[in-house]
Formats: structure tokens, C-alpha cells, sequence
């Protein structure tokens, strides 16, 4: 592969996939009309500063490499495979849903293959870009895995998982948080965490607020939480910062093992509930009466609120003496704190 095509981002943008998949699938059947480019998003382009038609052609380039065998399909050992380097997903709740797929990879095959390129320290392997479920049912089914190498740098490794990540709908807000904490730490410069998660400043500050807070094995205990969106993430993160121990009481609570089936939604409500306990609601109030027995109102107090409430009216001309006394009440109350 020459030097210009291993530096293609359109290798890292998964089109290479999707163009196999359809070429296999249509072998040996009469010539179609080609489907529409794969669109790119606006925030993508602008992130890596290229135009669409500039994508287009290096899409064109690539595929005419491919098809004079600059880049073929081979069959690898799934044990010598490793996962990227930047993992961008949390454990399901429900593994029926990768049984399912593992199931389909067993009747029918390995249609799309993975895409890998070699491993950077280690002789023999390869690390895997994207396509990690594909290479785990494989894996687990004891066959071998039919794979892309590519040439591709760990900045164009990243892209590749953002851009494909972005056509998956099921991928949650901490997940794709979590995925830029984890270029965050490896020292990947932003502009490349914008390209590959397609979002801008404004979103990795907020995904920071949450990740520099919450350490990462707090989030991976948590669990995907697909039902829990960017403000609850926030919540979480606001009452944990500048107070250490509510870490502990965190680890603690998820550290009991709940009976039977608790999903990554109610984990997360548990541990917010732990730190942040639920305001009581529907608190009695606490009846006034005067010495002869007549209601003059009620009370309702709150760790730091009193609230007063008439009932008829006596109960309002006790409100209004109550407020007249509150200048002398508080009087007694300094005197009594000076004693």
C-alpha cells in the first residue's frame, strides 16, 4: 500500500467495509446502479478540514487499490488479535442480544470483514480498528476471522471507530464520553476527538466535567445506562466534585451485589440515590393549636425550611402575630447564644 493511500482518513472512515460487503453479496449477479456515497457529517468535515468532494475521491482512489489487490481479504487467527487500544464500548446488560449476532456469524457467515492493521509493539499480532464484535463471535465460535489489514496511524485508528461509531445509534452518551477520556489520556489532541466523536468544544467540555470527576471504574461499574442521558451524567458529576468521600460511598454501593437482574440504568440511580439522597415528599404537617384546642394553623419544617399555614381566621391573626414577634425571637436567640 503506498504511502498516500496509508494516510487516507476515508480507510479510517469504514467505506472500505461497506463497499466489500456489497461487492460479495452482489457476486456473480448482473451490474447495479451504484447506492449514494455514505454522508458525512458537517461537523466531521469541518473537524478535519476537507471537503466533501475531496472525501469522494479518496474514496474513488481507494476502492480502484483494493480492486487491483492493493488490499485484500485474508483469514487470521482471532488469537492473534487484539482490541484497540481505545475501547468504545461498556458491557451489555442483556447478552441475548450478542447471542443473537454471534448466531447469525454461525449460519450465515462472516459477511463484512474486520478491519486490522499490525500490532505496533508486538511482532505477529494485529490490533483490530473497528469490528470487535465480529472478531468475539468468531472467537468464541472457534473460526477464523476474515480481516482487512490496513496501514493506518493512532490518530486515523481513532477516526476510523469515531465515523463507524457514528452510524450506530446504540451506542450511549457515557459510552462516547468515556471513549474520549480514554484519547483524552493517551494525549490525542482535541481537534481529533472532535473529528472522531463529530461533536464540538461546547460537548467535550461537558463529556470532561463528567469524566475528570467520575474515575473511569466507577463509570465501567455503572454500565452502559442507556437510558441515562448527558444532564443526569452531569447531576452525578456535580455532586461528587469537591467532595472525596462520596467516592467511597459510590465504590461501597456498588460493591452489594443486588438479587437477581439490576440493569445499568437502575445501577446508576442507585449510586446517585447513595450520594444524593431523594427529597421526602408528601411530609405530614405538624398541626397548632391554642391551649383551648382551637386550630390556628400548621407546620411543616424542612432541615432548612419552616413553613406556617392559617386555617381560618384565628389562624391568620396568629400569622400575623407571629410575624410581629419575630424581631423579639430573634433577640432571645442571641442572648441565648451569649449564654
Amino acid at each position: 500500500m503506498s504511502k498516500s493511500s496509508r494516510k487516507s482518513i476515508v480507510a479510517s472512515f469504514g467505506l472500505l467495509s461497506a463497499e466489500l460487503e456489497s461487492k460479495l453479496a452482489d457476486d456473480q449477479q448482473p451490474a447495479a446502479s451504484p447506492a449514494p456515497s455514505p454522508r458525512v457529517g458537517a461537523g466531521v468535515i469541518g473537524a478535519t478540514h476537507r471537503a466533501i468532494e475531496e472525501i469522494r475521491t479518496e474514496r474513488d482512489l481507494l476502492k480502484a487499490l483494493v480492486e487491483s489487490g492493493g488490499g485484500s481479504i485474508r483469514e487470521l487467527d482471532p488469537s492473534l488479535m487484539d482490541p484497540s487500544p481505545y475501547p468504545d464500548r461498556l458491557p451489555d446488560d442483556d447478552a441475548a442480544g450478542f447471542e443473537l449476532f454471534k448466531r447469525s456469524i454461525e449460519t450465515e457467515g462472516q459477511k463484512v470483514p474486520v478491519q486490522v492493521r499490525k500490532h505496533p509493539s508486538s511482532p505477529g499480532r494485529y490490533q483490530i480498528v473497528y469490528g470487535h464484535r465480529r472478531w468475539l463471535a468468531a472467537k468464541q465460535l472457534g473460526r477464523p476471522v476474515r480481516a482487512l489489514e490496513v496501514e493506518i496511524s493512532d490518530a486515523d485508528l481513532i477516526l476510523a471507530q469515531g465515523i463507524e461509531n457514528a452510524s450506530r445509534q446504540d451506542l450511549t452518551w457515557i459510552e462516547r464520553a468515556l471513549f474520549a477520556s480514554r484519547l483524552d489520556d493517551a494525549g490525542i489532541k482535541p481537534r481529533y476527538i472532535y473529528a472522531a466523536l463529530s461533536i464540538e468544544d461546547a460537548e467535550l467540555a461537558r463529556m470532561r466535567n463528567v469524566y475528570r470527576v467520575v474515575p473511569a471504574d466507577i463509570i465501567e461499574a455503572i454500565g452502559r445506562a442507556p437510558k441515562i442521558g448527558r444532564p443526569r451524567w452531569l447531576d452525578l458529576a456535580k455532586a461528587v466534585a469537591g467532595n472525596p468521600g462520596t467516592l467511597d460511598s459510590i465504590r461501597a454501593a456498588l460493591s452489594i451485589k443486588r438479587h437477581g437482574t439490576e440493569t445499568s440504568d437502575q445501577r446508576f440511580q442507585r449510586v446517585l440515590n447513595a450520594i444524593k439522597p431523594a427529597v421526602k415528599k408528601n411530609v405530614k404537617p405538624t398541626p397548632i393549636s391554642d391551649g383551648n384546642g382551637t386550630k390556628l394553623g400548621a407546620l411543616v419544617a424542612s432541615p432548612k425550611e419552616v413553613r406556617i399555614s392559617a386555617e381560618g381566621s384565628l389562624g391568620i391573626e396568629f400569622l400575623k402575630f407571629v410575624e410581629a414577634e419575630l424581631p423579639s425571637l430573634a433577640e432571645r436567640f442571641a442572648r441565648h447564644r451569649e449564654q
